[in-house]
This record gives C-alpha cells, structure tokens and sequence, in this order.
C-alpha cells in the first residue's frame, strides 16, 4: 500500500469513477479533486483542484461509450496535468476503445487504433496502464512505455473450482486461440475451437466445432463481448453439438446494441465479465457475474510509482 499520497495523484474522469475510486481505495487514499464538464456548447470542461507540480499523476479513464466523449476528457485531463507541471502522467485506461480498428481490412480504410495512441501521445502522456487490448501489437503503436495487463489470471481463478475432468475451454475464433490455450493450461484442461467466419462487422456464422465437447462443461473464452453475436452463436453451436452445460468469460464487457437480449435468450449458464467498463443496472442479468480489477491496477500503479517489475503484481 501506497502511504505517502502526497507525491501521487489519482484522478478520474466520468467513464468509469467506481473502478478508479475503488483503485484509489486500494491504494489506501481518496481520489484527487478534479472538475470534468462541459460548456453550453457540449465542449468539455477541466479543472484539476489540486496541485500535481512534480507528481506522479494517473489519469483513470476508460475509453468505452461515449467513446469520443471519454476519450476527449482522457486528452483534456492530460492536457491539463501537463500544463501544470506534473513530474509524470499515466494514462490508466483499463479499456481501451478503436482497438479492433488496428489494421486495414479494405482498402482506403484507417488505422484508427495507431491514430488515437498518437492523440494520447501528443496530449502529454508520459506512459499508459491498460488491460487486454484487442490485439497485444497494439503496444507497438504507441511511441511512450505501455504497460498491458492481462485479465485471463482474474477470470480462470474464478472457474478454478469448476474445472473438473469433464471442463473444456472453448475458443470462439481462430483469432482467441492463444488466449484460451493459456487458460485451458492453468485450469489443466483440453480446448476446442470454434471455426467462424465474419461476413461483415459485427456478424458471425459458426462454421464447424473443433474439439469433443459433447457432455461436457464448456468455458467460452474471449477478449471482449460487443453485440455478444460471437459468444451467443457460440454457445448455441455448442450446445447443439451435445454439450452439458456453457460458460462464458471476457475481460471488457461493451454489450452494445442487442447484447442483453441474446444473453439472457440465450443458453449460457453463466457470464463472467470483468469492471473495466460500468455495468448500468439496465445492463444487470442474474447470468452476469461482474469481477474487480482494481487490486490488480492498484498493484501496477504502486509498481509503476515504485520503479518494480510488472510481472510481481501477477504473483500469488
């Protein structure tokens, strides 16, 4: 625990203020005054309330819906900490939005992604603190350090007391097979995947299941749940290839658009999600399990303010 809070300074935007007061909590001091608004115009308006000269200064902002809404404040925010002297700014976006715009999937198509790491950049971060990226060469966008934690750790700890010898992972693409490989290691359990193909954005059609998952407990294993097409479809094909029962996991749970719908229609036992983003109480499913990861951001802060390496916070 963090005891001398005079020389680091937390603060916090309006996308996700319960996970950042919670990491302050953490931490084992209140969050540090800020003002975040807007002018009649819509602009957005920021006050830091205290003085950050020569602090280390962590800017909790998760960059979820409304995504230009949040993103602006994370860039006004660090703005402001910059022009006021601070000795070092982290950006702390425990989700970070335009991820899966990281490539060009058609011609004259942007990179969105390596564009807003630029933005955050110019803004005046000195590094960034975030969590499972959609892709892990995101990284490499960015020209400032990038600390990427993972939630796989978070979220098989959960599921340990399930797997038994009839628990399977599932990957639900091609793309997720690293990650759900790395949690069928941990819970010492085989894995299937799931072979789709994606039309167009946000649609899915399962093609094929690779793996025997017929009476068995199956754990869908993903980054994010958007429309939850990919997670819902899934677990449908699951089931109609025998199995007993389906879970599912991911770290940032966007659910845009129909996703409660199909969650709650569909025929997933369980959903667990991690509070990168807010959950609404509209958004609140007796399925969905939501875990914290502010003692883990608590722990990489206390590292990064310390200088100590990334992979202790990890240990026990």
């Amino acid at each position: 625990m963090i005891t001398h809070g005079n020389e680091i300074k937390i603060f916090a935007g309006n996308s996700n203020p319960v996970l950042a007061k919670s990491i302050a909590h953490h931490l084992g001091f209140e969050l540090s005054q800020i003002e975040v608004g807007h002018f009649s115009d819509g602009e957005t308006s920021v006050h830091l309330g205290e003085t950050v000269r020569g602090r280390d200064v962590f800017i909790v902002q998760s960059t979820c819906a409304p995504v230009n809404e949040n993103l602006m404040e994370l860039l006004i925010m660090t703005d402001a900490a910059r022009r006021a002297s601070a000795g070092r700014i982290t950006a702390v976006i425990p989700y970070f939005g335009y991820a899966r715009q990281d490539r060009k999937a058609r011609s004259r198509d942007p990179i969105t992604a390596k564009l807003v790491a630029d933005i955050i950049t110019s803004s005046g971060a000195d590094r960034v603190l975030t969590m499972d990226m959609h892709a892990a060469q995101i990284q490499g966008f960015f020209d400032i350090p990038v600390d990427h934690l993972y939630g796989g750790p978070l979220l098989y700890k959960y599921f340990q007391k399930k797997a038994d010898a009839d628990f399977i992972v599932v990957s639900p693409d091609v793309g997720s097979v690293t990650r759900a490989r790395n949690v069928a290691a941990k819970l010492n359990c085989p894995m299937a995947i799931i072979d789709k193909r994606r039309p167009k954005a946000n649609q899915i059609e399962v093609m094929n299941i690779i793996g025997e998952v017929a009476g068995k407990k199956c754990l869908i294993v993903d980054d994010m749940i958007d429309t939850a097409g990919t997670v819902c479809q899934g677990a449908e094909a699951l089931h109609a290839n025998g199995a007993a029962e389906i879970y599912a996991c991911a770290t940032h749970a966007v659910l845009s658009g129909p996703a409660i719908q199909r969650i709650a229609d569909s025929c997933i036992t369980e959903l667990v999600v991690l509070d990168t983003i807010p959950l609404p109480p509209e958004k609140r499913l007796d399925k969905i399990k939501v875990l914290s990861v502010a003692g883990l951001f608590a722990k990489a802060i206390e590292n990064i303010y310390l200088d100590k390496q990334m992979s202790e916070i990890y240990d026990g």
